[in-house]
């Protein structure tokens, strides 16, 4: 499963233990939908993916600032889910720092301290032991101070101002406050997201270098894919609240589970393929060798990067095609191989020039295959009065004589069975069946059965595979289509009646 780990550690290696957790809104809406996984002690692991996936609501229900809906989150073995936060040894460290602009770097980082009250055991004249509860001394405070700046390399910045610093070094600072508390676990929830670029790039490498040194574990939430890959020992790919999958950045980047994973880690070229034999897949229109085995006839999706496939001059590789762009990237040019319909995009340090026929050679290892994610949508609908069908929070209209094989309708709407039978078809329940090519949309709300906001758009080298959400029950629509569209775009559902299929539940007494 896609959600499993490959590897197998003893429990005693587990810091955190997530199990089943849910997490649903007031309104409805479920943010983290029964997701396990655990992290290991002295692990950096970042949870990735896209705005609203859940990545920061899972952050927030292991530091204690939200709660399980449904789950558990076990700390070392122990049940933490309604623990609160003051009372776990995690720290958090947020996008917006939260700096205290009034104190200069030492009061900042030493502001917890000056708050924490710690166990101190004496012994009285007649050798009896007792403990109090005391603040720490100044003394031990500045040298948990002076550790944390040389941890975070700010030596010598205790009397500056916080205000008078750079972004990565305000960032340090927040870091220093939360590992100054010797935390078992510390949390960066897109720490780097107010830095620009090349200041990120260069912080990413700090972290990663500063985890080492630590030692403790790092959780890390970003939807930046190039920080996930550099910084992380193992990365939780999410969507829609549920684990996509789980792995090194290794397994991730090579080994997707899925078109989703593919499309969001790194580019990738995704073709629709068929299995034609033994560790053989066709797709643009040629028999290649792989390395997968799938069943025969089997309909695959196929991804391959763009920096495995190689260009020869025409005629000397699998399948010929002509350059149609080439962009200069620094380290290598990106070029555009038209196959057909198929856009296959290329990275290579040689240049092929725009109008060049070249032939592309793609090895077996490089092809890498995954079972469909959808070949068609399937929902539970029921017919109306009116001969119509309700599915997907819509409303369409539908051929219901393919309910009864030779049936039709008479004037007033009632199916007569190819035996005579009459049948009222009014809230009957069905089972529909839409193919992907089956589904077009419209930006006029009227003139479909249907409404919602486009969630997804994967290209797939010759066209686009769209998601669409409905707003009330969250009903998705999986479609493709070659026309070009923008996420989020409020859309209208438009399926021809012929193109819906329908089957009874359950027989209808007549």
């Amino acid at each position: 499963m896609a959600n499993q780990r490959k590897d197998d550690v003893v429990k005693s290696d587990k810091i955190v233990e997530i199990v089943n957790l849910t997490r649903e809104f007031e309104d409805g809406v479920v943010a983290v939908d029964d997701i396990s996984f655990y992290v290991r002690k002295g692990e950096f692991i970042t949870f990735l993916g896209p705005s609203g996936c859940g990545k920061t609501t899972t952050l927030r229900m292991i530091a204690g600032f939200d709660k399980p809906t449904k789950g558990k989150i076990l700390l070392n073995g122990q049940d933490i889910s309604h623990l609160p936060p003051n009372k776990r040894p995690i720290n958090t460290v947020f996008q917006r720092y939260a700096l205290f602009p009034h104190l200069n770097v030492y009061d900042n980082i030493a502001f917890g301290l000056k708050l924490k009250k710690v166990k101190v055991t004496y012994e009285d004249k007649d050798g009896k032991r007792f403990e109090k509860i005391e603040k720490l001394s100044k003394k031990e405070i500045s040298l948990k101070v002076e550790k944390a700046l040389k941890m975070v390399d700010l030596e010598g910045f205790e009397k500056r101002s916080v205000s008078t610093l750079s972004g990565g070094q305000q960032q340090r600072v927040a870091i220093a406050r939360a590992i100054v508390n010797e935390p078992q676990i510390l949390l960066l929830d897109e720490p780097l997201g107010a830095l620009d670029l090349k200041m990120r790039k260069d912080m990413q490498l700090e972290l990663k270098e500063m985890h080492k040194k630590l030692g403790i574990t790092f959780i890390y939430v970003t939807h930046d894919q190039e920080e996930a890959l550099t910084m992380s020992d193992t990365i939780v790919v999410m969507k829609d609240g549920v684990i996509q999958q789980i792995g090194t950045p290794t397994d991730i980047y090579n080994e997707p589970k899925n078109s989703f994973v593919a499309d969001f880690i790194g580019e990738s070229n995704i073709f629709s393929g068929t299995i034609v034999g033994d560790k053989k897949v066709r797709f643009i229109n040629h028999n290649f060798d792989c390395v997968d085995e799938f069943e025969k006839n089997e309909k695959v999706d196929v991804v391959v990067r763009p920096e495995d496939v190689t260009l020869l001059d025409e005629g000397k590789g699998q399948v010929d095609g002509k350059i149609i762009s080439s962009i200069f990237k620094g380290v290598h040019y990106e070029m555009v191989m038209l196959v057909g319909k198929a856009e296959i995009v290329i990275q290579d340090t040689i240049e092929r020039k725009v109008g060049e026929k070249v032939s592309l050679l793609i090895k077996p290892n490089d092809i890498h295959i995954m079972a469909k994610n959808f070949s068609s949508n399937k929902y539970d609908g029921y017919i109306t009065k009116r001969n119509t069908v309700c599915f997907g929070d819509g409303e369409f209209e539908c051929d219901v004589t393919q309910l009864y094989p030779g049936s039709i309708l008479d004037e007033e709407g009632y199916l007569i069975t190819a035996e005579g039978d009459r049948i009222d078809l009014t809230d009957v329940d069905v089972n529909v069946e839409v193919g992907l090519k089956d589904i077009e949309i419209s930006d006029d709300a009227e003139k479909g059965g249907a409404v919602g906001n486009i969630i997804s758009i994967i290209y797939k080298v010759d066209h686009y595979q769209l998601i669409v959400r409905t707003d009330e029950n969250e009903e998705d629509f999986v479609f493709d289509t070659e026309d070009t569209w923008n996420e989020n775009d409020r859309v209208s559902v438009i399926i021809p009646k012929e193109k819906i299929k329908l089957s009874l539940k359950q027989e209808i007494k007549r």
